[in-house]
């Protein structure tokens, strides 16, 4: 008999599912269990909408409540299961009598459907993530809103293929509106990001690691570490924060901590400061640094002090100080030696420079643009990131993003008359600045997207990817690239519906691959 069933990161055992008594994320299987319950909740809810009217309280419950159950966020059945209980209690209030749905019917669904639905699923979750930041911003967005409900209404519906195939594009389609709310939340909040080089070495004296990924956190512990001589520093997916003008004018806002998330446990070893998790990517804390692990918002984990809604971030301020971090400066590098990282090429920084980017092109000096990036993991083959970006060609130009920048991001590969050929675009959610950019250049040449000397280079791990790739399918871009291996709930023939319909191509090697791409 299993103890618990979950496919949805790329980590997966086996790459099958994780089915013992733990996920190979570290969950154990009752906080697997207790997330499938708080998703059939989540369908509940959905279905009491329906027959009724939806809230505010209900829509941040539905946003919090998918975005609990993304990869490495939520550990902590005791938060999982009062979330339930406060969704249980929502959906009787709006509409009593109406019954949850049995998630278990969607592992055990036939193979088609579950492919279907677990995109569906897995897309809004990744989806809510973002919905939610913007949310804590004041911005909102009532076709986003609406769509949880709708697809996770139809997640516990007996749908055909052909009404589910509709909805996995819809999926993207919302997600695109919802990236682009987001993009204005931040970027009237805190600016348009500039070109930002970022240093990796830590200074003597207090600080404080942030991880994750809300700014929104970040500045209201910028603000109340003012004056303390405390530093605070950027960790895995927050490297973006050193490009917003609004969140640079902290002076004490000094550089980034490590590299991707998967590094932590052995990066914050006797670390002597605390570490902040804002969001996932959480990993099981090890004793070494436990008791300086605090978390905020839908993060949880057992036996760690969180930071409720007030943000008061007074204990992990103490927590600094205490500590009283390193006692010389220390010195840090990314993972290829590297000294300091570039961040803050969004969508306006690269758009702002068009007009010398076509007279490159045309001139013949750029050749070709790849996006490599997506999330970073442990799994074996993600070296190859590294590999293909040191292989590409002098006249060619990489955007990244996400935390699968960390594979390359301190590599210098050089410039093309003054652009440098890597260009980070920030989050994983900026990869709305890497529509923008490809929808202008398309504009530009008078072509579509999949005409342009473009081609995109991805690696996944969990849910937030999975919907960025569902809004490209939508856009119809075609010819990816995808690894480092492809998602296990796909099934075989939704993924030759992918191959034959956008050529979706899992990775080989760098050198196939470019010599494929670049002929």
């Amino acid at each position: 008999m299993k103890d618990m069933f979950c496919f949805q990161c790329q980590q997966t055992a086996h790459n099958t599912g994780c089915e013992g008594k733990a996920g190979v994320c570290g969950k154990k299987a009752a906080t697997a269990n207790f997330q499938d319950d708080l998703t059939a909740a989540l369908i509940g809810l959905a279905r009491s909408v329906k027959a009724a009217k939806a809230t505010k309280d209900s829509d941040e419950l539905m946003m919090k409540g998918l975005f609990t159950t993304i990869t490495n966020v939520n550990f902590n059945d005791e938060t999982v299961n009062r979330l339930k209980e406060e969704i249980d209690a929502k959906k009787e209030a709006i509409m009593p009598g109406i019954d949850n749905y049995d998630v278990k019917k969607i592992w055990e669904d036939h193979e088609d459907i579950r492919s279907l639905k677990s995109l569906i699923l897995f897309g809004l979750r990744g989806m809510a993530a973002y919905a939610y930041h913007a949310f804590v911003l004041g911005y909102t967005d009532n076709d986003v809103i609406s769509f949880f409900y709708e697809g996770m209404y139809a997640i516990g519906e007996e749908y055909s293929m052909e009404q589910l195939l509709p909805l996995v594009l819809k999926t993207g389609e919302v997600n695109l509106k919802c990236m682009a709310l987001l993009d204005k939340a931040n970027t009237e909040s805190y600016g348009t990001p500039v070109p930002t080089e970022v240093p990796l070495t830590i200074e003597k004296g207090p600080f404080i690691v942030v991880s994750g990924h809300d700014l929104h956190d970040l500045k209201l512990l910028l603000e109340q570490t003012k004056g303390k001589g405390i530093n605070i520093y950027t960790h895995s997916e927050m490297l973006p924060a050193h490009g917003y003008p609004k969140l640079k004018e902290y002076s004490h806002l000094k550089g980034n901590f490590g590299t991707a998330w998967q590094s932590q446990q052995s990066e914050f070893h006797n670390i002597p400061a605390p570490i902040l998790f804002t969001t996932n990517c959480l990993m099981p804390v090890r004793q070494s640094y436990a008791d300086r692990v605090f978390t905020t918002s839908v993060v949880s984990y057992p036996e760690l002090v969180h930071i409720g809604e007030d943000k008061d971030f007074a204990p992990v301020i103490e927590k600094a100080l205490e500590c009283g971090g390193y006692s010389e400066d220390k010195p840090m590098t990314g993972i290829n030696g590297g000294a300091t990282v570039t961040t803050g090429f969004s969508h306006g920084t690269v758009l702002s420079a068009a007009g010398k980017i076509i007279d490159l092109v045309n001139s013949k000096k750029i050749n070709h643009f790849f996006l490599v990036g997506g999330c970073d993991g442990a799994a074996p083959g993600r070296s190859y990131y590294t590999e293909f970006v040191k292989q590409t060609p002098m006249d060619t130009i990489i955007f990244t993003l996400a935390c699968g920048k960390y594979r390359f991001n301190d590599l210098n590969i050089g410039e093309i008359e003054g652009l440098p050929r890597i260009m980070d675009m920030g989050q994983c959610n900026d990869a709305y600045s890497a529509i923008k950019v490809a929808l202008a250049l398309a504009e530009a040449f008078k072509c579509n997207v999949n005409e342009l000397p473009l081609s995109l280079v991805l690696s996944w791990y969990e849910q937030k990817a999975v919907v960025i790739l569902l809004t490209l399918l939508y856009l119809g871009i075609k010819n990816i690239y995808l690894g480092p291996t492809i998602p296990t709930f796909i099934s075989q023939n939704v993924l030759n519906f992918l191959v034959e319909n956008y050529n979706i191509t899992p990775i080989s090697t760098p050198e196939e691959d470019l010599k494929k791409i670049l002929g």
